[in-house]
């Protein structure tokens, strides 16, 4: 942490030395000494982060540190960056090779198979036993326990996600208990998960009790309460399940599965089987301490030599600590041994609240903000930050919660043994404080504040707080504010703040203080109450992420247009009272083209005396990767085909009608020449055909297409020639009687939805050619469909055609 810090500075102090910065007289010959003096500190931290720190040196290394803060904090105040990664972030904007366009392959390996799982399979069909089986039908306890990080978690899942399982009860839910937990969240939880209904805020446990019985009555179901931290066995429960530690014999086998599984297949070279046993046996037969082991281990260098050498480490760290759990000390030692740069993403989740997961998106989104990822040539930001966060999953730090239709990481967190050693050495170094208690105090010296606002009293809180270095400001979960307003307070104690994240908060209004904070470069107010963003936006000089989503906003001031660094401008919400859900995105005035450094503009409404201007703007900005549009009319299809034509690096593109009777007009893309990097595009709204140039997409791996009406041909066969397509919507797409897969077409689609489609009277023709199917969803589809595919027992004559499927659903 300290070391990165150091080499922050100095590489902001080169240019000043060099003549770039007009200096004061005198000033020049001290901030020389600085730096020399830095690059002295720097060799020490170097070598001494690398190393447990104890006793005198640990007291050394935290008093460089509080100096390097210092340094740091004069530095912004006095309009000196120590970001690597905000002032000269176009130039890494401005190219992208193909290699870039495809995920680590080592992300196919993170996502954990049951082939991948070492010793839970015969407990897993021990738990399925006595859920489904000796046709029980009382309700059922069971419980697994066992220590920290021994797998319980991974074992519930594994039986939660089993297909006889899913099939054999009517609802599940999964309700993760934190140790903080009211019972009254748990029952809305429960309900939301079970029915699919949301509850009024301060509805009574009572009711909600009610509310629950009468859903579950009559009803086979499973829920599943993770992370329980008391049990007792007095209490009535059918079945206890203790999980032990993996044998020697299973120790091995997972351990070979992580460290090898790159470069020799999940087998161990010979020379290195005598030292891989010894790392193994001390880790204890722990599957989070050995797959972090071996995550850690797949990316040393497979040679003798330096294998003795980690091993010689690892047991002097363990034994250095005798106080410490066995499990913590290994993941301590896994920390160590993460490059500089990867030691505060990894300690970033310590800001969190306990099982919370985080989407990608926004946790890459703020790891740029903090100046936490540093420039690649040729590559972005995100796409170094994506790197960064493959890294700390394929070493076993980082969990990966849900994933995309497209194999992407969509949400992630860290194990809670995990979270523990964050918060641990956050504390240390001051990195991160977390508030989640009622009589929880401020601690002056720390640098990003975290409020779980249902637990803190934050009246209190912003009561204590006169000037502070706190640079990072997040409420999580919902809670009520202070009545005095907040950002008030914010804006004129916290000076040097690069982040504030209201997500989720019950924030009603968006103060003309915001624009004081000059150096904020992430701010969130996403489903909040805030219905205006006030001029003085435009301030926010450094601004480079502004998340509105799912807030009453509706228009943005022109003042927008002077954010030149803004990357992510993120501005929707989602109505879904109708069938089907209606986008709706947000009014921009004009000056849209200013913003060059623009990667997501995600949506913006078009139909206004401006549309044609604004849709002419976009051609300017040539960095975006993701652009949504809605409300578009016929008349503004060749423009922005135009504007489309020059983004050059456009990965996702949504696109809707201004009505459900508009034309989209969207035939004007040369089909010599379309978006070569585009991955995933939406079209809703009325199509005269299908657009010649979206069967030459050859990275497409996602399509839907709604409301498009077509009926002249079968708009399948202009698509079988797409040889990445995962998955494909039709909703509402096609008119005609049927459909046709040919032999060889689509090759990875793995999941198809199709329907309203009514005059649609057979089964679509060669569904059976579809191997790769995962699953297939008719929706609003004639009732005589329906009944050639019912699975047995009253199997319909047309069920053979999509009995290779795992997954069917069926909706008339």
């Amino acid at each position: 942490m300290a070391e990165r810090a150091v080499s922050s500075v100095i590489q902001y102090l080169a240019p000043l030395l060099t003549g770039e910065v007009e200096l004061l007289k005198g000033v020049r010959k001290e901030m020389v000494s600085i730096k020399a003096e830095l690059e002295r500190i720097h060799s020490f931290l170097k070598d001494a982060e690398s190393r447990a720190e104890t006793g005198d040196e640990a007291s050394q290394i935290q008093d460089i540190k509080t100096i390097i803060r210092e340094i740091q904090e004069g530095a912004i105040r006095y309009g000196f960056s120590t970001s690597t990664s905000s002032e000269h972030s176009s130039t890494s904007t401005n190219s992208i090779t193909k290699d870039n366009m495809w995920r680590d392959p080592r992300l196919a390996s993170l996502f954990i198979g049951d082939n991948e799982v070492v010793g839970i399979v015969s407990p897993k069909y021990e738990l399925i036993s006595k859920l489904i089986g000796q046709n029980r039908s009382q309700r059922a306890v069971i419980s697994v326990v066992g220590m920290g990080g021994i797998g319980k978690t991974t074992l519930a899942k594994k039986v939660y996600d089993n297909q006889e399982v899913v099939a054999h009860f009517n609802c599940k839910a999964w309700i993760t208990v934190s140790q903080l937990y009211k019972p009254d969240e748990l029952l809305k939880k429960m309900i939301k998960q079970l029915s699919g209904n949301d509850v009024l805020p301060d509805e009574g446990i009572e009711s909600l009790i009610d509310k629950l019985r009468g859903y579950l009555s009559e009803k086979r179901y499973i829920i599943v309460f993770d992370d329980v931290t008391t049990f007792c066995k007095e209490t009535s429960v059918d079945h206890v399940h203790e999980l032990e530690a993996l044998s020697e014999e299973k120790a091995w086998e997972l351990f070979c599965k992580k460290a090898f599984q790159l470069n020799f297949e999940g087998h161990c070279p010979p020379e290195l089987e005598e030292v891989s046993h010894a790392i193994v046996r001390k880790c204890q037969g722990l599957p989070l301490a050995i797959a972090a082991i071996g995550g850690l281990l797949s990316t040393k260098n497979k040679g003798i030599s330096e294998w003795q050498k980690f091993y010689g480490s690892m047991n002097s760290e363990l034994e250095r600590n005798p106080d410490l759990k066995s499990i913590s000390k290994i993941l301590l030692f896994s920390y160590n041994d993460l490059p500089h740069h990867l030691k505060s993403c990894f300690l970033y989740f310590g800001i969190m609240p306990e099982d919370y997961s985080i989407k990608v998106g926004r946790l890459i989104q703020l790891w740029i903000a903090e100046g936490f990822v540093e420039e690649q040539n040729g590559k972005t930001l995100e796409e170094v930050a994506e790197e960064y966060l493959t890294e700390l999953i394929h070493r076993r730090l980082v969990l990966v919660s849900t994933t995309k239709f497209d194999g992407r990481v969509g949400r992630c967190q860290v194990h809670d043994v995990v979270r523990e050693i964050i918060l641990s050495m956050s504390k240390e170094f001051s990195l991160c404080q977390i508030l989640e208690k009622e009589n929880s105090s401020f601690n002056a010296t720390t640098r990003r504040l975290s409020m779980h606002m249902r637990y803190c009293n934050i009246d209190k809180v912003m009561k204590s707080i006169s000037k502070s270095p706190v640079r990072s400001v997040f409420l999580f979960q919902e809670g009520q504010l202070p009545k005095k307003p907040l950002l008030g307070t914010l804006a004129t104690n916290f000076k040097l703040l690069k982040v504030l994240d209201f997500q989720d908060a019950h924030l009603d209004q968006l103060h003309e203080e915001v624009g004081n904070l000059f150096l904020l470069r992430y701010l969130s107010i996403r489903s909040t109450r805030v219905e205006i963003i006030p001029k003085s936006i435009g301030k926010l000089q450094n601004l480079q992420t502004l998340d509105l989503k799912h807030s009453p906003v509706r228009e943005l001031p022109f003042d927008i247009s002077r954010l030149h660094k803004l990357r992510h401008l993120i501005a929707y919400s989602c109505n879904f009272e109708s069938l089907g859900h209606v986008v709706v995105g947000v009014k921009i005035q004009g000056g849209i083209g200013c913003l060059e450094e623009l990667q997501s503009l995600w949506f913006v409404e078009t139909n206004h005396d401006d549309g044609l201007s604004l849709i002419k703007e976009l051609e300017k900005l040539r960095q975006l990767r993701k652009l949504g549009i809605t409300n578009l009319e016929r008349e503004h299809g060749r423009a922005l085909c135009a504007a489309i034509e020059k983004m050059k690096y456009l990965k996702r593109l949504s696109v809707r009608a201004s009505s459900d009777d508009e034309i989209l007009d969207l035939q004007y893309i040369s089909s010599s020449s379309p978006p070569q990097y585009l991955q995933c595009l939406c079209l809703t709204g009325r199509l005269e055909k299908l657009p010649d140039w979206i069967p030459k997409l050859q990275n497409l791996v996602g399509l839907s297409l709604t409301g498009s009406g077509l009926t002249k041909n079968d708009p399948t066969k202009a698509l079988h020639v797409l040889p990445s397509l995962v998955r494909l919507v039709l909703s509402d797409a096609y008119d005609g009687e049927q459909l046709y897969f040919e032999e060889g077409a689509l090759p990875l689609l793995e999941d198809l939805m199709i329907g309203p489609s009514p005059q649609l009277k057979e089964v679509p023709s060669g569904i059976y050619h579809l191997r790769n199917l995962k699953t297939l969803e008719f929706v609003g589809m004639p009732e005589e469909l329906i009944d050639r595919m019912e699975p047995k027992p009253n199997q319909g004559k047309n069920y053979w055609i999509v009995e290779h499927i795992p997954r069917v659903e069926l909706w008339s």
